[in-house]
């Protein structure tokens, strides 16, 4: 199970869920979140998740929690397949511990937070591997002290970046290589 390492005990805990599905047509789907633009990650593409609160007795119970009130995805649907390797956020303070989660069953009906989520987003894994959907642009980020090159993958109009980016990039490889049956 995830665990923070020492150099990061100063940051928030919190964790996220990354589920996937295979589609009726069998492609594999990851599932993120638009958040709404208020808040530390306003506007951002993300997986369901957030800070650790008293009652969670660990971080997936963090994760699988979030997932419920954000998205409306029942815990019971979920078999947890792996818990990935952690990611700080050192600009907002973050450590995330991201758990990737296979759908049980059909498809989910999707209940969105309307006051956090504005929209959500069943992304093909083929269509994040594709050459084009990946870039690099020079920006300067609230927080930096200089601008920075900074990664992302296109997602429709919008870029998956940041945090996120740094669970999928090395997620998709592992996908596409069937390292879990989904």
């Amino acid at each position: 199970m995830s665990t923070l390492p020492s150099a990061t005990a100063s940051l928030v805990e919190s964790a996220v869920l990354a589920p996937v599905y295979r589609d009726p047509y069998g492609k594999l789907r990851l599932v993120f979140i638009r958040r709404t633009p208020h808040g530390v990650h306003g506007g951002q593409i993300a997986f369901p998740g957030g800070r650790r609160e008293p009652t969670d007795a660990t971080l997936l119970e963090t994760a699988l929690r979030e997932a419920e009130e954000e998205i409306g995805l029942e815990r019971q649907r979920v078999q947890v397949l792996a818990d990935l390797p952690m990611v700080p956020t050192m600009a907002t303070g973050f450590c995330i511990a991201p758990f990737l989660g296979r759908l049980e069953g059909p498809p989910p009906t999707w209940r969105r937070q309307e006051t956090e989520i504005d929209e959500i987003l069943e992304v093909r894994v083929d269509d994040l591997l594709r050459s084009d959907a990946h870039d690099v642009e020079r920006w300067q980020v609230p927080g930096w002290p200089e601008p920075r090159d900074v990664a992302f993958y296109w997602i429709g109009p919008h870029k998956l970046w940041g945090a996120t980016y740094k669970i999928v990039e090395p997620l998709l490889a592992r996908l596409a290589a069937g390292e879990w049956c989904i």
